[in-house]
């Protein structure tokens, strides 16, 4: 499955050796890691709680790598999201993005992102400091790619 929606960690390296495995028509792969920061907004974040809509993500997550896809020559695609309570430093998604040339696995990748940040259903509350609005640069973000 190209995309999985989990509360347990994810290994990079199994994550890429996978998807490269007897491959060798993979010119270039891309990998994309966030993690939760210890600071937001000049305060202190201890940990953060990642909330979502079973299904309903998924679906989201599925129809933003297939519009990757369809705008990239891409061999392969990976998203793997995390929710729950998650410590600072903890990683929180990754994204792959294989493809016979550097660029359209970059901009792949980058396309991916900027549209999880702003069009995936995932509700995050920092500690101490309540849930995170959306921001406008993350909406900015998606403009390059209409």
């Amino acid at each position: 499955m190209s995309v999985s929606v989990q509360e347990g960690d994810f290994d990079i390296g199994a994550e890429m050796a996978a998807m490269t495995a007897g491959r060798t028509d993979i010119g270039a792969l891309v990998s994309f890691v966030g993690l939760v920061r210890d600071m937001a907004g000049g305060a202190a974040v201890s940990s953060m709680e990642l909330e979502h809509y079973p299904g309903m993500t998924e679906k989201a997550l599925e129809k933003i790598e297939a519009e990757a896809r369809a705008r990239w020559d891409l061999q392969d695609c990976r998203i793997v999201h995390r929710v729950g309570a998650l410590e600072a430093g903890a990683q929180i998604v990754l994204v792959l993005a294989a493809s016979p040339h550097r660029q359209a696995a970059f901009e792949a990748a980058e396309f991916i992102m900027d549209f999880l940040k702003s069009r995936a259903p995932f509700w995050k509350k920092e500690a101490g400091l309540g849930w995170v609005d959306a921001r406008d640069s993350d909406e900015e973000a998606l403009e390059r790619w209409r």
